[in-house]
């Protein structure tokens, strides 16, 4: 009895065990990152607000650069802000949610088919049958900023700022309603020694009882740039693992400089397109060389500075294939029905042929004289 009983705490212990392994990974799974991509997301510390996914469509034509971002967020925060660093003063507006949707079917796999000849469980005769087989105004200039430009945007608020002093950033920002960590007035300070400027955007619901939730409008920022550039070094301080897809428009295929820390970037699509419909509003007439890339960051604290994309070596098109098992058919068909019913006619064929062979090649009765030859 008491080896039962010793058996069974043991059993309670590690199912206490497990069940609290079990939470905890739960709990790191629902922290939100602090900042995505291509800036820093800013919001009530007492309140939570995940960026569950960020699209971003680049596009350089050598001289302009232009970010159309798209952000998906959830959480339990009223409001909140965001911040991205751009080497030159920034025009705003709102996107064309059309865009990433149509980027998205330009850059699906190629559909390819092979065939296989046995039936598998979807098919006849085991399944199926013989024809067959998708808020407030940001306020005024404060000492060491200066607000070059203020809309109000669909559901957005978006200040224009410059600094000389990353630590009266912080400080504009928190006379708006946000606690900045110190950690961010010390990732600012490189864009502030290379006199770069800020697009700061209060994100706020339609209606004010409700929490910021759901596919935002995406925003369009079109400033001067001399090369492609995609800020990166406020993601450092994300306290989990990052992702960064990336849509880059241009006149030949681009590649990243470096790695930044983050996995070997992926190209997931590369090719010349014909702009229509929502990318030509972003390109202009004429063909465009599209890059889709995709790169992971495990360890944000790692990102090394912001990403510099420069052209390739070639215009190498990439596409992904997915294959399309399909049932091999003969006409209406299925090709293993012919072949089995071929088959199975053949012994009694056979037969026949080798008895009709042997009455012609057999001798005649006794008696009987065989035929003259002709």
């Amino acid at each position: 009895m008491g080896v039962a009983t010793a058996r069974t705490r043991g059993r309670q212990r590690a199912l206490w065990v497990v069940l609290f392994l079990l939470a905890a990974q739960l709990v790191s799974l629902a922290r939100p990152a602090y900042a995505c991509g291509c800036g820093a997301m800013v919001h009530d510390p007492k309140t939570e607000l995940a960026v569950d996914r960020e699209t971003s469509v680049v596009q350089w034509d050598g001289r302009t650069e232009q970010i159309v971002m798209s952000l998906t967020v959830n959480g339990t925060a009223p409001d909140a802000a965001w911040i991205m660093p751009v080497p030159h003063r920034a025009d705003v507006e709102l996107g064309d949610p059309a865009l990433f949707r149509q980027l998205a079917a330009e850059t699906s796999p190629a559909i390819e088919q092979r065939h296989y000849f046995w039936p598998r469980s979807r098919d006849w005769p085991f399944g199926g049958d013989m024809d067959g087989a998708a808020a407030p105004a940001p306020g005024a200039e404060g000492p060491g900023v200066g607000v070059v430009g203020r809309e109000r945007l669909g559901p957005f608020d978006v200040a224009r700022l410059t600094a000389s002093d990353p630590d009266a950033l912080r400080d504009w920002l928190t006379s708006q309603g946000f606690r900045l960590p110190t950690a961010l007035a010390t990732e600012l300070r490189p864009y502030v020694a290379r006199r770069w400027e800020y697009v700061a955007v209060r994100l706020a619901p339609a209606e004010r009882t409700r929490t910021l939730s759901g596919t935002l409008e995406p925003l369009r920022l079109s400033f001067a740039s001399e090369r492609l550039v995609y800020p990166m070094r406020l993601s450092r301080l994300a306290t989990t693992p990052q992702s960064l897809g990336l849509y880059v428009l241009a006149s030949h295929r681009m590649e990243p400089r470096s790695a930044i820390g983050g996995s070997a970037p992926e190209v997931f699509f590369a090719g010349r397109i014909r702009p229509t419909k929502a990318i030509r509003g972003l390109t202009g007439p004429g063909s465009a060389y599209l890059t889709a890339l995709d790169q992971h960051f495990p360890k944000p604290r790692r990102i090394s500075g912001d990403h510099e994309l420069r052209r390739a070596a070639a215009d190498t098109p990439f596409q992904r294939v997915q294959y399309e098992d399909v049932l091999l058919k003969v006409g209406p068909l299925p090709a293993w029905v012919l072949v089995v019913g071929a088959v199975s006619a053949l012994p009694p064929t056979v037969v026949l042929f080798v008895l009709l062979r042997r009455r012609r090649t057999a001798p005649p009765p006794p008696g009987q004289l065989p035929h003259p030859p002709v």
